[in-house]
């Protein structure tokens, strides 16, 4: 007879709430200065908050810029090069620092959840790498936990490292589970796989800008948001999940290079037009409830019902009736691997015959059997 679980499970939709307000913040990202970025990011962060959001999120990278519209290449000008990625270094974010504290207290101000990009410095002691990274903010103005990118893409590579399955996940909390991934982690099936199934109600996906690759370059601004595969991906997520999706996209306008790295406009190597937003709010059938804006500094507001995600799953339940694990599953390897493990003698003792025995006794194993096995580990040392 199958067991039961006698544990009750937690069944209400957004917590029980029948609406959340969330918005979409398409804010410009600042060429280098960290301090107003920040400040920035508070003052957006307050005012959805007065105006009745509770999820707020912001574009991929947004503190300081996303750092791949400058392409870094061998053949880049020195001196544009150690510009850009010694501006990149010094402006970019420590988790946890002052940095956050000060977004986290602007987060308990405003009494809202919010989910930041931004270009991570690695807190790991002597460390200089950089990670794509999410910060999940809570309105108790804490700090939940972050995402860094899994796979960086193309020329990203130049810049990021790689995150790993330990911080994907969902956050429970008040007004519903809470999920995210990055860019092109939406077409990455085993990844965009294994966050759909944690079962998120609000998810944020978000963009270094609105693109299409027919054109001159390779990367063309767009401003047409059904060819531009991010926002399609951000809307097949929203139905394939049967959950209301925040997609914000970068914003970046020559007004916004500070003083002394506007000498980089017009380089060659920098190619920023199509960070022109786009930044749009979906919900569980796919369908925008917020339309893509562009070229506009603005916030996006839009009304997400408990009901529309009853009324998805009844057709669809990709975590119910229409998953299939006796056919397909997907593996999460959810550990954070280190460079460096320490261990003492004690951490590799084996152990004696009294815990031999206790270990028999307990589990109703042959003490035999245990005795063959530890001589076998003795050996294998």
């Amino acid at each position: 007879m199958a067991k039961i679980n006698l544990e009750k499970p937690e069944k209400r939709i957004m917590g029980g709430k029948e609406k959340v307000k969330v918005a979409a913040i398409q804010a410009p990202q600042i060429v280098f200065n960290k301090e107003k970025s920040i400040d920035i990011a508070c003052q957006k962060i307050k005012e959805a908050g007065a105006n009745g959001a509770e999820l707020v999120a912001f574009s991929e990278s947004y503190i300081p810029v996303f750092a791949p519209y400058y392409s870094s290449t061998y053949n880049s000008k020195s001196d544009e090069w150690a510009l850009w990625n010694i501006g990149l270094q010094d402006n970019s974010i420590v988790i946890p620092s002052d940095d956050t504290d000060r977004i986290c207290n602007a987060c308990r101000d405003a009494g809202v959840y919010c989910v930041m990009g931004v270009n991570e410095l690695d807190d790991a002691e002597g460390s200089r790498t950089f990670y794509n990274t999410q910060i999940f903010f809570g309105p108790e103005g804490t700090i939940l936990g972050r995402h860094r990118k899994i796979k960086p893409t193309y020329n990203e590579r130049v810049y990021w490292g790689e995150g790993d399955g330990s911080d994907l996940g969902v956050y429970k909390t008040p007004i519903g589970r809470i999920g995210s991934l990055i860019c092109w982690e939406h077409h990455t099936a085993a990844i965009r796989a294994a966050q759909l199934l944690m079962g998120e109600e609000f998810h944020i996906s978000n963009w270094p800008g609105t693109w299409t690759f027919t054109g001159e370059r390779a990367v063309n601004a767009n401003y047409d948001p059904q060819t531009c595969d991010g926002t399609r991906a951000a809307r097949a997520y929203a139905f394939d999940a049967g959950s209301f999706v925040i997609s914000v996209h970068g914003l970046l306008r020559e007004q916004d290079f500070e003083p002394e790295y506007k000498s980089l406009i017009g380089s060659k190597d920098l190619e920023f037009d199509w960070a022109n937003g786009g930044s749009c709010i979906i919900n569980p059938f796919g369908e925008f409830i917020a339309e893509p804006v562009f070229d506009e500094d603005t916030i996006l507001y839009a009304d997400c019902y408990a009901n529309e995600i009853k009324a998805v799953k009844t057709v669809f339940d990709g975590l119910g009736h229409y998953s299939r694990p006796d056919v397909a599953r997907v593996v999460l390897n959810a550990d954070h691997p280190k460079n460096l493990n320490i261990i003492s003698a004690s951490d590799t003792a084996l152990p004696n015959y009294q815990q031999i025995k206790r270990i028999s006794e307990e589990y109703e194993v042959k003490i035999q059997k245990l005795e063959k096995l530890v001589a076998k580990l003795e050996n294998a040392q």
